[in-house]
């Protein structure tokens, strides 16, 4: 992706060929677009949820219609491998057609008795920023149960990814969503700056680095302004001494490896018991061994370029600084023909011999690299993985589940796998603690920050 001064152009990171180029929007459209989402605003709160979720239902079908020409356009732009495209459209129509299942009945009145009751009320225009490492998942969590809360919608997508945001939007027309409900607009990091100072917003949900959402959360609050924030990840796996070894290697290189390593919830760092260390890391170097890295167009890929040269360097640099201070790598880059420094080809690597003291485990890497550290009890592993400024999902592995649970308890996250990892079920709140932002979409509870509470008392007077 390239920013100039008016307009953007997406290069993309198989070939570093120009694959979409337009203007950003004039100050003119932006204010057109805000006047139109507040105007049809009125109209679409009023319209009843079963008209709204017909038109939510008929939108994911569009795109489950279109799901492999579609694959081919998340590949060309952020260069995960085609055949997993479709994947994200299957993930994200399934989690629209939840949002659509139970939203009737979270978003009934609350009544207290023939007299009190309070209403969810939409809160208006709400301003959508949506990242690129998986366009359509991450922007439908905000996106649908806004619509469905009654709420208009602007998106901004990632520069990387603005084709997406062009899908979604002929898709929700076709599905005969009103005119300005849902827009887009393909915007500078100032215009989007603006937006957030405009005062013609109503909420905004962000998806990002936690430097661009503290900055963010700023600009918002001189408005008072609340928003929705997804930030940093530093996902941990802890695999006891009873774990599955072959089974918990699969999911957790799958869960390192998948999307390039480039997932919110991705796997950044495994502790592993000592008993079963070596046993682990023998398998799990063999798996990672097994990756094919090359074109993502190409069938046979499973590990595709990262989304750029940008990115893929600064995971080297990453990689080398840990290096530096001590790390051992333990994959062969000869392994892997397309890796080139010139490029966002990036082969995998698995390091150890790490501590805490060291960058690569404090500080989110999001590419395909991977920290294993040995420790030698339950309570060392909970430590070390509440030792992070970030908290968004934590996994235990175990044949215990009765164990696993109550190790999981204790984890400063948003989200506890027992034997799993990388996985968003749409009827669990999506949400995480300290550093990994604030608020939660998805489940029943992610219609609350979408609405607020109206409250209603009627007193009847005695004629």
């Amino acid at each position: 992706m390239i920013e100039t001064k008016n307009k953007l152009t997406t290069v993309s990171p198989i070939n570093g060929e120009v694959i979409f180029e337009t203007d950003f929007a004039s100050s003119t459209a932006i204010t057109k677009t805000l006047e139109t989402a507040k105007k049809a605003q009125k109209k679409w709160q009023l319209v009843p949820i079963e008209e709204k979720i017909k038109h939510i239902d008929k939108f994911a079908e569009i795109m489950l219609s279109q799901k492999e020409e579609i694959a081919i356009e998340i590949t060309q732009q952020m260069g995960r491998p085609v055949r997993y495209g479709a994947g994200e459209i299957i993930g994200m129509a399934d989690r629209a057609k939840y949002m659509c299942s139970i939203a009737e009945r979270c978003l009934a009145n609350v009544q207290i008795d023939e007299n009190r009751f309070i209403q969810h009320k939409a809160l208006g225009t709400v301003f959508v920023i949506a990242p690129w490492n998986y366009p359509f998942l991450t922007a439908i969590n905000a996106i649908v149960p806004a619509l469905l809360a009654g709420n208009t919608v602007i998106l901004k997508h990632a520069s990387q990814t603005p084709l997406c945001a062009e899908r979604l939007y002929k898709a929700f027309k076709k599905s005969g969503l009103p005119e300005g409900v849902f827009q887009y607009l393909h915007l500078s990091h100032e215009t989007t700056t603006e937006i957030i100072s405009s005062k013609q917003i109503n909420f905004v949900n962000f998806t990002g680095s936690v430097n661009a959402g503290i900055n963010l959360y700023k600009q918002a609050a001189n408005n008072l302004l609340d928003v929705g924030l997804e930030l940093g990840g530093k996902d941990a796996a802890y695999v006891r001494m009873d774990a599955n070894i072959e089974s918990t290697t699969e999911y957790l290189a799958d869960g390192a490896f998948f999307n390039s390593g480039q997932s919110c919830c991705g796997i950044e760092r495994i502790y592993v018991h000592s008993e079963i260390y070596d046993e682990f890391l023998s398998e799990f170097i063999k798996i990672t061994n097994q990756y094919v890295l090359g074109n993502p167009l190409e069938s046979e890929t499973t590990l595709g370029p990262m989304v750029s040269f940008k990115a893929s360097n600064e995971v080297r640099k990453q990689i080398q600084r840990a290096i530096a201070d001590g790390a051992i790598t333990h994959i062969d880059e000869k392994q892997f023909p397309m890796a080139n420094e010139e490029t966002a080809y990036l082969a995998p690597q698995i390091l150890t011999n790490l501590n805490h003291g060291m960058e690569f485990m404090r500080e989110e890497i999001f590419g395909p690299a991977v920290g294993i550290m040995k420790v030698n009890s339950d309570n060392e592993a909970i430590d070390l993985i509440n030792n992070s400024q970030y908290g968004l999902t934590g996994s235990i592995w175990t044949k215990n589940t009765d164990k696993g649970l109550e190790l999981a308890n204790n984890l400063e996250v948003g989200t506890c796998f027992i034997n799993r990892c990388d996985y968003l079920d749409p009827a669990l709140a999506w949400s995480g603690v300290k550093n990994t932002g604030l608020g939660c979409t998805l489940s029943e509870l992610g219609f609350r920050q979408f609405t607020r509470p109206k409250s209603f008392l009627t007193n009847v007077i005695p004629t």
